[in-house]
């Protein structure tokens, strides 16, 4: 018998014996059948990575609507979030017609898409029939065509070229009704294809509403004779509204998304992504975000408007803006503007006609307004956060400013009676100057009057006021312990609150999930994504 040791080098001088039977490129393996051998050929390259799925497919055709011109098939579109089918609205609605959601499909708008043709200053009777300036409207009006453009909830519409708008005419109506988790989104070609940054805007033009509300500083008629009626700005074909009924109906939007509007349309006249010209209370708005107008996010001319939940965010000018004799109320407003652009937050005015009547009034409670915590704002000629003057009656309730680095609010006084301003609860984080005044004698203010119009330490209201916000603008301990005041009193119209600000706390979220998020602000979990791309719901 073996010792142990001399047995250990015997199996290990047979086991060296067998390996070395095998090349390098063998495995033996032991078997009943003896040694198998196995030859393994050179890996083959990897194959390249597979194109990133698309999310969307263009459907086959575009649907039928009631029109009897019907949508245009004008080919496919393709971007990041896949290809889709391009349905081109007709340059002239002329009969009520529904958008509906489809899988694949989005609406075009090529140049301005007139809804129905107008009316005229009155609705038209068969007495004195009314000629229409609308394109394509050729025959006399003896009624309102009272053509109704209804979008479904989910649609995506986008401009086609840079004057691509959609103007709903006077004796017409729009009803864009999304919902909190099926938005309605008008944006532009460059949104669809991909190739938006957090900077883009002014690519196309933005939805105008046109009414027979009261407006100032006509282009037709007069103010005295109340026959006042004015031009839609830079509208190369004539786009008139005005009237007497500031109860006007021009439809409904909520929970709409307005994008990257504001294309100039003719010399230093440039549309915004909301435009309401002399449209009344009977209107319907909540819920609307306007992202990266190259113009105001909103600018109400004349008329009476009555809006809810309104967001604003990178507008290259005014976030809110009303003219001509405008009677505007409006609550729960969140006014962001991008870092070094934008002008002021708000702007009210009577465009220059100081002593017309009636003069504009903005009644805007819950608001939070916010320019850039490093760097200062206002490019242009508002010179401050806030801009009050030319014949405007301003009320501010449950408020907050914040612009550390600008001043805070600026009134010019012109004409017989000059600008007015009643705060109540509002709050103040600005630079060390705060107030600005300025306008033409006798009516001009001083930097010092506006102080006293403002009143820090009266009627809750604070112009050295350090914010406190546990988000970008939701409200914390410093925000909380600012006692509101009740809006109900200024107007019906109101919502009671006790706070101020636009979002009271952590669980107030009327502003997520149905906006969209960029790098001016995050507005909390979003169905649609970012601004800068589509969503795919």
């Amino acid at each position: 018998m073996l010792n142990p040791k001399l047995r250990g080098i015997v199996y290990a001088t047979a086991a060296a014996a067998l390996v070395t039977g095998c090349g390098a490129d063998d495995i033996a393996s032991p078997g009943t059948g003896g040694n198998i051998t196995i030859n393994n050929p050179a890996a083959p390259p990897p194959p390249p990575p597979p194109p990133p799925p698309a999310t969307v497919t263009a459907a086959g055709a575009c649907p039928s609507i009631a029109d009897p011109q019907g949508l245009t098939n004008a080919g496919t579109i393709s971007g990041p979030t896949g290809s889709y089918r391009i349905c081109q609205l007709p340059n002239l609605i002329k009969v009520s017609s529904s958008l509906p959601k489809l899988a694949g499909v989005l609406y075009s708008i090529n140049g301005r898409v007139n809804v129905g043709c107008d009316g005229g200053f009155t609705a038209p009777t068969t007495g004195a029939p009314y000629t229409s300036t609308t394109v394509g409207c050729t025959t006399p009006l003896t009624a309102d065509t009272n053509v109704t453009l209804s979008i479904d909830p989910g649609v995506i519409l986008y401009g086609a070229t840079g004057q691509s708008w959609i103007a709903v005419n006077r004796g017409n109506k729009i009803n864009a009704i999304g919902t909190a988790s099926l938005p309605i989104i008008f944006t532009s070609q460059d949104n669809v294809a991909g190739f938006n940054t957090d900077t883009s805007q002014g690519q196309w033009g933005g939805v105008v509403l046109m009414g027979r509300g009261i407006t100032t500083d006509c282009n037709y008629g007069s103010v005295a004779g109340n026959t006042c009626e004015r031009d839609t700005e830079g509208s190369a074909d004539k786009a008139i509204f005005g009237g007497t009924d500031n109860a006007y109906n021009a439809g409904r939007l909520s929970y709409v998304q307005i994008r990257y509007s504001g294309f100039v349309l003719g010399a230093g006249k440039e549309l915004q992504s909301l435009t309401t010209e002399s449209i009344g209370t009977g209107t319907t708005i909540d819920h609307l975000q306007s992202h990266n107008s190259s113009d105001d996010g909103v600018e109400f001319f004349g008329g009476a408007i009555n809006m809810k939940y309104y967001v604003a965010t990178g507008a290259d000018d005014d976030s809110l803006d009303i003219d001509t004799g405008a009677q505007a109320n409006i609550q729960f407003a969140l006014l962001i503007q991008r870092a070094g652009k934008g002008d002021a937050l708000m702007e009210f005015d009577s465009n220059g006609a100081e002593d017309n009547t009636p003069r504009s009034t903005m009644r805007i409670v819950n608001f939070t307004g916010l320019q850039s915590q490093s760097s200062p704002d206002n490019e242009s000629n508002d010179l401050a956060a806030t801009l009050f003057r030319g014949n405007s009656d301003t009320t501010l309730v449950n408020g907050i400013i914040a612009t550390p680095n600008n001043e805070c609010i600026r009134m010019n006084g012109t004409g017989t009676t000059p600008a007015t301003l009643t705060t109540r609860s509002v709050v103040l984080q600005c630079n060390a100057t705060k107030y600005l005044g300025s306008g033409t004698a006798p009516s001009a203010y001083t930097a010092e009057q506006v102080a006293t119009i403002f009143g820090t330490g009266t009627n809750n209201n604070n112009g050295a006021f350090t914010t406190s916000f546990s988000s970008v603008f939701i409200n914390g301990a410093n925000e909380t312990a600012v006692v509101g005041t009740n809006p109900t009193t200024f107007s019906s119209f109101f919502t009671n609150t006790n706070y101020i600000g636009a979002v009271k706390d952590a669980t107030d979220t009327w502003y997520a999930g149905w906006t969209c998020n960029s790098a001016t602000a995050t507005l909390g979990t979003s169905l649609t994504g970012l601004c800068t791309s589509l969503p795919t719901y």
